[in-house]
């Protein structure tokens, strides 16, 4: 009797770790490509990624960079006050999209520019993305409105 309730046991926590591990896979293969890491534009250039990695990148728009109605593709800089990365995207850019205000980009970095699929701009007078804000304190150059 008690080889049985052993045996059975054993087969339940068999059955349970494997079930943990395929678990574990499928989550891990379900999210393989919609993770974005974020990087500044001095994180960049510091370290060029792959062509073929998608990440976000932040910053401010850079003062007269924005150039619209060359075509379709709309090219602009993005700075974190300690580099400078040129930024073309295909697309409408959103209303509140403007030169010395926060943007974040999704895309990849080919051939020194990133090349954006997705740009997401501010959406009041205060606000900057997170990610954005570190990475300009990080250089010195932005002071939060609240003196924080």
């Amino acid at each position: 009797m008690k080889s049985l309730k052993k045996k059975r046991r054993v087969q339940v926590i068999g059955i349970a770790a494997v079930a943990l591990v395929l678990a574990t896979a499928l989550i891990g293969y379900g999210m393989r490509d919609g993770i974005n890491f974020f990087r500044s534009p001095s994180q960049v250039l510091a370290e060029p990624p792959s062509p073929t990695e998608v990440f976000r990148i932040g910053g401010l728009v850079e003062e007269g960079s924005l150039k619209r109605g060359e075509g379709e593709v709309i090219r602009f800089n993005v700075t974190d006050g300690g580099a400078v990365v040129s930024v073309t995207y295909r697309g409408v850019l959103p209303d509140l999209f403007e030169e010395n205000q926060g943007m974040v980009g999704t895309g990849s970095y080919r051939d020194g520019v990133f090349v954006a699929t997705e740009i997401l701009a501010k959406h009041d007078e205060t606000y900057m993305p997170k990610e954005v804000v570190d990475a300009l304190k990080a250089q010195g150059v932005y002071v939060d409105p609240d003196g924080s």
